[in-house]
């Protein structure tokens, strides 16, 4: 399994040696001490993703599933197709971020309005390959994106050498994440925030999968190797105001709701990161058919161990160096309490 200790890892590691595998776990990450128990049958490769040569020497004389999380883009599937002689079929993490709409408007693009659920075949943006030479500029849009897209188009092509799954996941969460959008509303439960103010009137959906949900996927597409794309998420997608609510709930904190009938009036007032205008749900029965899929957790029932999670990993410490891609990929003014109290004082 390559990238084994972050957060998709360490679940897919326990729901694989739970169904009997005997797991070779490769990470950069590597600390003293495992992330398992010690008894579990694990070996503990290090291993830089960018290492051609390292991802070889780990793989050894071969495997019979190769499992990443970590796959980026077409140059991440030219090395596992490089290597196919020695891995017998393949799962692979991509990301519901790679589908356009009905007009070919992606994530975060105006008027963007998905399909409800959105299916597997849905349109997907087009790749983009740096190392195509034929390749004229980078998107305009989405780089992420573009580049799952190239990395499921390469393995998908190559599905009679190497049979690959691909796991287009949703909004992944649990613990050991550097990625928690529900940091959004503990940090401000922390900060006795006393209102949680919402855009879109709290509904806006982005459909969630838990990292327990997402192992199951795993676990179920290593033991039917297969050419194949499926979604990944959670039974149920609340909203953005059920999330808060279960959150605060959780914490014991108390806090009303302002709810903002459209779009944020002063942004990043009202913005989560979770908010959009039009509802991002999946479709999950194309598991179900060709998996007997069924999910282990709901998002509510698994996010006790969450926030409990994430409270103890930033207690004393600045949130932006414990949750880096968090910080770094999201608006660190979602906690401009100052700016939030201005709007809510012209509100009235």
């Amino acid at each position: 399994m390559v990238g084994a200790t972050g957060q998709i890892g360490r679940a897919a590691v326990r729901a694989l040696i739970a169904d009997g595998w005997r797991v070779r776990a490769a990470a950069r990450g590597l600390r003293a001490g495992a992330p398992w128990p010690l008894d579990w049958d694990v070996e503990l490769v290090p291993l830089d993703r960018e290492d051609d040569a390292g991802l070889a020497v780990a793989l050894g004389d071969g495997c019979d599933v190769l499992v990443d999380t970590v796959a980026y883009d077409a140059r991440h599937a030219r090395q596992l197709l490089g290597l196919a002689d020695r891995i017998g079929s393949a799962v692979v993490v991509s990301s519901a971020a790679v589908y356009l709409d009905d007009a070919g408007r992606g994530f975060g693009a105006e008027g963007v309005r998905f399909p409800v659920p959105i299916a597997e075949t849905q349109r997907t943006v087009e790749p983009f390959d740096p190392d195509d030479s034929t390749a004229v500029d980078a998107p305009a849009g989405d780089t992420y994106a573009a580049g799952k897209a190239a990395l499921e188009r390469q393995l998908l092509a190559a599905g009679a050498v190497l049979p690959t799954t691909l796991l287009r996941a949703g909004a992944v969460h649990g613990p050991h994440t550097v990625h928690p959008r529900e940091w959004h509303f503990v940090k401000r439960a922390l900060d006795n925030r006393p209102v949680r103010v919402l855009a879109y009137g709290g509904e806006s959906r982005f459909h969630p999968v838990s990292t327990a949900n997402l192992a199951e996927l795993i676990r179920l597409s290593a033991a039917e190797p297969g050419a194949r794309v499926l979604n990944a998420a959670d039974p149920e997608p609340p909203t953005v105001r059920e999330i808060g609510a279960a959150i605060h709930d959780v914490l014991g904190h108390g806090a009303e709701e302002v709810l903002i009938d459209g779009p944020s009036p002063a942004p990043p007032v009202g913005e989560t990161p979770w908010s959009t205008p039009n509802p991002v749900v999946l479709d999950m029965s194309l598991a179900e058919r060709q998996l007997g899929y069924r999910p282990v957790t709901g998002y509510l029932a698994s996010l006790p161990e969450t926030v409990r999670w994430l409270v103890d990993a930033a207690h004393g410490r600045d949130w932006r160096t414990v949750f880096t891609d968090l910080a770094q990929n999201y608006r660190t003014d979602y906690f401009d309490y100052v700016a939030e109290d201005a709007w809510l004082r012209r509100r009235h």
